[in-house]
């Protein structure tokens, strides 16, 4: 029969055992990437019932689902300021969209960045219209409305695409714009960042500066209210993304 001395003397034991137990637990949740993917891998094939496929499948899946730490560059080298829009509120009695509070923390990020390294900023119309009203900065502003039509991806949320192409028409060429610093949303910067230099910026979020994370209840779409939806359209622009860039490498002339 054990006895309550025999359990304080083993008690040291059974807390490193826990100790263990515990370690082996987190660092069991935190799978590496190649373990990852081969267990991505294995449950794709039995799915597919196609080894080939489920390992092209796979690598296209991890790269979208596990990247979302976009690259980044020192404010020392930024040359021109670029910000996209996240969310905006429903425009009243035929005015234009109101801004709304995400849009203006987007300003708030863009305007401290810019009073430390003093470049050009094209800014969409939402946040190009908190810096005139809320800092009185217009100077070296380029404000760029909305692009007309939806996306070319074919997806329900907005995507930084059309507003990327009409910066660079602007600018005249990509390579104008020199080193960008890329300001939005923090759950859009990785996309925001990809489709800036898909269309042949060099592109990157701002180190040290914090993005704006919340999400605005009354922002439109609906989509870009909550969290877990816009990181699904998220998801589905960047697979579509990559799937028109597939066809079109493997089918150049249609």
């Amino acid at each position: 029969m054990h006895t309550r001395r025999h359990f304080l003397t083993s008690a040291p034991a059974f807390a490193a055992l826990c100790a263990a137990s515990t370690a082996s637990f987190a660092s069991d949740i935190l799978a590496s990437d190649a373990e990852l993917q081969r267990q991505m891998q294995g449950k794709l094939t039995a799915e597919l019932n196609d080894q080939a496929v489920a390992s092209t499948e796979t690598g296209y899946l991890f790269d979208a689902f596990f990247s979302w730490t976009p690259p980044t560059v020192d404010a020392g080298q930024v040359n021109t300021i670029v910000a996209y829009s996240f969310g905006n509120r429903a425009a009243t009695g035929g005015a234009v969209p109101v801004p709304g509070p995400v849009n203006e923390q987007i300003a708030d990020a863009v305007y401290l960045l810019h009073q430390t390294v003093g470049a050009p900023i094209y800014a969409q119309q939402e946040i190009a219209s908190v810096l005139a009203a809320k800092y009185g900065l217009t100077s070296g502003v380029n404000s760029i409305s909305p692009p007309a039509g939806a996306s070319s991806v074919g997806v329900t949320v907005p995507t930084p695409e059309g507003v990327a192409a009409a910066i660079v028409k602007q600018a005249g060429t990509a390579a104008a714009l020199g080193t960008i610093a890329v300001i939005t949303h923090r759950d859009q910067a990785s996309l925001a960042v990809q489709v800036s230099n898909a269309i042949g910026m060099k592109a990157a979020v701002p180190a040290g500066l914090s993005l704006p994370a919340a999400y605005d209840t009354s922002a439109q779409p609906p989509a870009l209210r909550r969290r877990d939806l816009y990181l699904l359209g998220n998801l589905s622009t960047r697979l579509g993304m990559l799937r028109l860039n597939l066809i079109s490498q493997e089918y150049p002339n249609g």
